[in-house]
Formats: C-alpha cells, sequence, structure tokens
C-alpha cells in the first residue's frame, strides 16, 4: 500500500486526483455522521497550485498524509457500512473518523502551506 516514494515522483495532477476521492469518501463518512456537507469544499485548483509550489519534502509528505488518510477512511467506512446494514447507529463511530480525517486532512494542508482556519470545520 506504501508507494509514497514512487508516486512522488509523479505529475502533482496524481495526487489532486487521491485527494479529491479522499473528500468524496468524506462526503459518504459526513452523511453516516449526521453532518452537513462542508461549507469550505477542498479546492482543487488551490491544492494543485500549492503542491506545485512546494518543496520535495513536502510533497513527499503530503503523499504520505494522504496514504495514511486512505489508509484509515477505507476499512472505517466499510466498518460503517456493516453497521448499518444490521440497522445500528453509526453516528458516534462516523463522527470519531470524521474528527481523525479532518485532523489529518488539516495537517496535509498545513505541511504544504495551506492554512485553513481549524474553527471552520
Amino acid at each position: 500500500m506504501r508507494e509514497t516514494v514512487e508516486q512522488a515522483a509523479r505529475p502533482v495532477t496524481s495526487l489532486a486526483e487521491r485527494w479529491q476521492s479522499l473528500h468524496d469518501q468524506a462526503e459518504e463518512l459526513a452523511r453516516f455522521a449526521g453532518l452537513a456537507p462542508e461549507a469550505i469544499a477542498a479546492d482543487g485548483g488551490e491544492f494543485v497550485d500549492s503542491l506545485e509550489n512546494a518543496h520535495g519534502w513536502q510533497r513527499d509528505l503530503a503523499w504520505q498524509g494522504v496514504e495514511d488518510i486512505d489508509a484509515m477512511m477505507q476499512p472505517g467506512l466499510s466498518a460503517l457500512k456493516v453497521i448499518a446494514a444490521r440497522d445500528q447507529d453509526v453516528a458516534a463511530p462516523a463522527l470519531a473518523l470524521w474528527r481523525e480525517f479532518h485532523l489529518a486532512r488539516e495537517a496535509v494542508l498545513d505541511v504544504i502551506g495551506m492554512r485553513r482556519t481549524r474553527d471552520a470545520a
């Protein structure tokens, strides 16, 4: 699953596509948690611009962060789907996963110089 070094050498758009995929998963997660869609959507263009202006070590860390987020989101969403299929309440575990996603996303944005206000989410 760890392909960070190889993928970091790929075009920035590849990372931006993975970033968008994570946000698609986050929309599903927000529904499980009973949260409204985010008012501040991830701006793919701004993300790409920040990546292009970032140093190599920052892009490497961004790849690592995206992979880490993906590694928690995939099994987390799968587990939530199983819980929901059993007609059990998924709000609390979904909210916990949402918080982890949000903090990890902020860390990736911070490492490439995209500062967001943490109080906005």
